[in-house]
């Protein structure tokens, strides 16, 4: 992850990060609880995974430290918030131009998880 381009894959860290961030400025935490909503609990990021995430992020380019806090009079002053970037953006678009391809190849095959699942 050290040269993301628009074709290179996303991992499902960075993925679901970059989409969680999508839809503005959030600190770890934030960011931990968008992607459980986002996967309607499925994917449960903890610490370790979102902190490391963030730093390859950080050092890609693809997400930045935000200046600002959302409201410093109700907020922890040592929460970091972080914000897409412009290459971040378009890695996400890449990612999800991929995910059209793949969802249309399967409509094409007249695939779905019920007949991959159960041979029908």
């Amino acid at each position: 992850m050290t040269d993301p381009t628009p074709t290179t894959p996303l991992t499902p860290a960075v993925f679901h990060i970059l989409l969680a961030l999508s839809s503005g400025e959030r600190h770890g935490y934030g960011i931990m609880k968008q992607v459980e909503a986002d996967t309607q609990g499925k994917v449960k990021m903890g610490n370790g995974t979102l902190y490391g995430t963030l730093k390859r992020m950080l050092d890609a380019g693809l997400v930045k430290e935000s200046d600002k806090r959302i409201d410093p009079e109700m907020d922890d002053q040592r929460r970091i918030y972080y914000q897409i970037t412009g290459i971040g953006a378009q890695a996400l678009a890449s990612e999800l131009e991929r995910f059209e391809r793949i969802v249309t190849l399967a409509q094409e095959r007249k695939l779905s998880p019920k007949t991959v699942a159960y041979g029908a």
